[in-house]
């Protein structure tokens, strides 16, 4: 999957715009409130075809789920890495691995395991002044360099990106 350069470089803007204009619980807020929708987008995917692909080359609900978690880690990793000793972060992949997390077979057990994630990043986030380390950058294969702060709300885009992902989903398998 590719992006256009001038998509790439309107969402890159606005993630830099809007992560130095938010205040840090602002950011937490957008991020933990639009990220709230995947919930109840996991939930459309019938259950007994969670892990059922809608066509050949496709993802799973559960692939895309096992993919969500694998992101919100490395980004929970890398920004309390970075806030609290500006340590530069493992380049984060956002490809799909194909795999699924063991013991987790439903949306409501992805949900979970995805709080237990992403509760303690936004508790760490709300601990920060806003500017550590700020010099110190993630780099995305479509985006480019951001800071922690840019990061941290490229997680909202990258979460209501596979809400879409999983609402289609469920749609081809209804």
């Amino acid at each position: 999957m590719t992006m256009p350069a001038a998509e790439s470089e309107r969402i890159r803007g606005y993630l830099i715009g809007q992560a130095a204009k938010l205040t840090i619980p602002e950011l937490v807020e957008k991020v933990r409130t639009d990220s709230a929708a995947l919930k109840a987008a996991g939930e459309s995917v019938p259950g007994n075809q969670f892990d059922a692909r809608p066509a050949e080359g496709e993802w799973s609900a559960a692939e895309v789920w096992t993919h969500v978690l694998e992101m919100s880690e490395h980004g929970a990793r890398s920004i309390a890495g970075i806030i609290e000793g500006g340590r530069l972060p493992e380049r984060a992949a956002d490809v799909i691995s194909g795999k699924t997390r063991t013991g987790l077979g439903t949306s409501a057990a992805y949900w979970e395991a995805y709080l237990a994630i992403r509760e303690p990043l936004y508790e760490r986030v709300l601990q920060a002044k806003g500017d550590e380390h700020l010099d110190v950058k993630m780099t995305h294969s479509w985006f480019g360099e951001f800071s922690w702060r840019e990061w941290f709300l490229f997680m909202r885009v990258h979460d209501l990106d596979h809400m879409r992902q999983l609402q289609a989903i469920a749609a081809a398998l209804s």
